[in-house]
């Protein structure tokens, strides 16, 4: 390749031993080709500095801009309530949203692969999902402004919130009301591609427990898929133990509903004889007067859009790292 001129997808084809068909697929529709290929045509891509235009030049003369998101394929409500932040912040902006589902780690490893080259996007965030030295360098250097929510790397932006601080604060809470039988349920359902900001949650709990000398016993902590119906079943048999807990800390809103069924079955007053706390400070906890963990769903949106709208506006930025706090919202349940 002459010197000074810029790579073409003939030599990246050249240099990865594959057809330009084979890296045009690569680049928009990654999931149609195999991994070994991928690899070897992203490291031709990485290794000649090749940046398609085409697309770029052609949403420029469109004038409206893109906005892609990257979410994991669940529908807790917190994610609800997070894209819900985002798409408001952007309903004032000439800027589409796109969002990308991920349903394996596979999936995940070829959005963030091909998504930075394709030049259909002035930014991108990405929610609950982790991202690894190679493919922050790539998004990088490929000029795409991205923000993390939940998950910090120290060359991208980044909204977040201390899972272990959470659980610590509500040991402290139920310890303060006088509780030391007290339990942790958690979900088990979030894939492994994502992250589990639950088992964060737990160790927070834990730690708030053991500087007040309380143990946690193993029978004290229980898992079930993120369910009501499941919830209520396992709560329903922590609560039928002989000695029961007096406490239970339920890792998110959604479930602390399932374990205030099973009391309300096993006619056990809340919060007279059980104390209940959730996290997420969803909508539907004002509506069950849920005792939780309040963290700022809608708002980590909308302040990561801002955060990237910023970065689109001035490239030039410093990243940003923003821990959002976390605040104890007492209700009826605890």
């Amino acid at each position: 390749m002459p010197p000074n001129k810029p790579p073409t997808i003939y030599d990246v084809a050249r240099h990865a031993g594959v057809s330009i068909t084979t890296v045009s697929r690569m680049i928009n529709t990654p999931d149609k080709v195999n991994g070994d290929t991928r690899v070897r045509i992203l490291a031709a891509i990485d290794a000649l500095g090749f940046v398609p235009k085409a697309e770029a030049r052609a949403r420029a003369m469109r004038g409206t801009g893109r906005i892609g998101v990257i979410s994991p394929f669940f529908t807790a409500p917190s994610f609800v309530q997070r894209l819900r932040g985002i798409a408001e912040a952007l309903s004032a902006k000439k800027f589409e949203l796109v969002i990308y589902t991920v349903d394996s780690a596979e999936r995940l490893k070829s959005l963030l692969s091909s998504v930075p080259l394709t030049g259909n996007l002035d930014g991108l965030i990405i929610l609950s999902l982790p991202v690894d030295d190679a493919d922050a360098r790539r998004l990088v250097d490929h000029g795409l402004p991205t923000v993390l929510v939940e998950f910090p790397h120290p060359n991208l932006s980044s909204v977040e919130i201390d899972d272990v601080m959470g659980g610590r604060m509500a040991a402290q809470y139920l310890l303060k009301k006088g509780h030391r039988r007290i339990a942790f349920l958690g979900d088990t359902d979030l894939p492994e591609y994502s992250l589990h900001p639950v088992s964060q949650r737990l160790v927070g709990f834990r730690q708030g427990l053991q500087e007040a000398g309380i143990e946690l016993p193993d029978a004290f902590v229980r898992l079930a898929p993120y369910s009501q119906e499941q919830t209520r079943k396992v709560a329903a048999e922590l609560l039928s133990m002989p000695q029961p807990p007096t406490a239970i800390f339920v890792a998110t809103d959604f479930q602390a509903l399932g374990v205030l069924k099973a009391a309300r079955q096993l006619k056990i007053q809340v919060p007279e004889q059980l104390a209940v706390v959730g996290f997420d400070d969803l909508d539907l906890a004002e509506y069950a007067d849920l005792t939780t963990i309040h963290q700022h769903l809608d708002e980590s949106g909308r302040l990561a859009v801002e955060i990237l709208l910023s970065q689109i506006e001035s490239p030039s930025r410093p990243t940003r790292h923003v821990k959002l706090p976390l605040t104890l919202i007492e209700r009826q349940t605890a």
